[in-house]
């Protein structure tokens, strides 16, 4: 079984020191503009000592791509300087930068875009409560988008990030094509599951064209995707399995499965016999290295996700315990904090910013009174 403490070279030939990852979450502590803020690069510096590497939260590739306000957003050349400030903070604490790209779909809201309709691969609602119906995007704007991704890659590449993260994962505009409740499309870009996949081909593609144009010394590209849809018609679990194997395939560093338990079985009956991840194990067979997530909070929980995966990502445990991967390393278990989220925010609210400690509120319902 895998040591968390081992290195790991990936195939792009960037190597993390260990196999403990921060997860990426939203923060919303981004610029309106969605230009990093010193406080966000201070929060990421805080939790970068102990882990392999840092996946930042997402940033948008496009304007109409943003999901919600103080997002991060790498949809413009003028954003590679704050970047480049970002990149170089994880960095100088010791681990590998990542920044993860991401297109909203239909998952934001004319609020946030400033009074535009969001865009999907079909004009289908999210099923979810005042979920408002997206434009089907034309055949010129789906390749637009991809190439948005690439110039997006271009940029992370110039502002010295180590690699990249593809969102496909989370009900974003990249799990809408493979998603048979939000494409509907009877054009090449929908279809069965086959040609639902053909939009992450072609931005695989574009994606892998652009590091080897402008990547002068290794750079990774991740991808990270969420197994299952609730919503019928859905993604099911035999379908991601096909999803699986194309990327499994590809040049990709590694597959990150997004799960609320590192131990989440599906809901699919035929693949209930073991944990989401260790089908995800079976069907990659060592092609590529898979990141397991969700609730791990101790060793013994780091333990468990590396009997299916090679790597771990860690989101709340560093988000309230920024020391926790030192702690790890070092042996000193018994300082890791083991209180529910909740709890830990109502001690810790006043150590957030503005932005981030009412954003987590929202989430741990521990609004004050007043």
């Amino acid at each position: 079984m895998t040591e968390f403490t081992e290195p790991l070279t990936f195939k792009s030939g960037v190597t993390v020191k260990n196999r403990l990852m921060m997860s990426p979450m939203t923060t919303r502590q981004s610029f309106f503009d969605g230009e990093v803020t010193e406080d966000e690069i201070a929060y990421y510096k805080r939790r970068a000592h102990g882990v392999g590497a840092i996946i930042t939260g997402a940033a948008n590739v496009q304007a109409g791509g943003k999901g919600w306000p103080g997002e991060l957003s790498v949809a413009d050349d003028a954003m590679i300087p704050r970047l480049q400030a970002l990149a170089s903070g994880i960095q100088a604490a010791g681990a590998k930068a990542i920044l993860q790209i991401v297109h909203a779909g239909r998952m934001t809201e004319r609020a946030t875009l400033a009074g535009q309709q969001p865009v999907s691969a079909s004009a289908i609602p999210a099923a979810r409560p005042q979920a408002e119906t997206p434009r089907a995007m034309t055949d010129t704007e789906v390749q637009a988008t991809i190439q948005a991704f690439g110039d997006a890659t271009r940029r992370a590449i110039q502002a010295g990030f180590d690699g990249i993260e593809l969102h496909g994962a989370n009900t974003y505009l990249i799990q809408q094509f493979f998603s048979p409740h939000s494409n509907r499309r009877t054009d090449q870009w929908g279809g069965d599951v086959q040609q639902r996949m053909h939009f992450s081909q072609a931005l695989l593609a574009t994606v892998f064209g652009t590091v080897k144009t402008y990547a002068k010394r290794p750079f990774l590209v991740g991808y990270r995707i969420s197994p299952e849809e609730f919503e019928t018609p859905g993604i099911r679990f035999d379908e991601t399995l096909k999803l699986i194997d194309q990327l499994a395939e590809s040049d990709l560093d590694y597959l990150h499965v997004s799960l609320k338990r590192y131990d989440q079985v599906a809901r699919t009956k035929n693949y209930q016999e073991k944990s989401i991840l260790a089908y995800v194990a079976e069907q990659v067979a060592g092609r590529l290295p898979v990141v397991g997530v969700g609730q791990v909070r101790n060793r013994q929980d780091v333990v468990e996700t590396l009997r299916q995966t090679d790597l771990v990502a860690v989101g709340e445990q560093l988000l309230f315990d920024p020391d926790w991967a030192t702690k790890l390393v070092t042996g000193h278990d018994d300082e890791i904090l083991t209180a529910p989220f909740a709890t830990l925010f109502a001690k810790q609210r006043a150590s957030f910013n503005l932005p981030l400690a009412t954003f987590l509120a929202e989430r741990y319902q521990s609004t004050p009174t007043v």
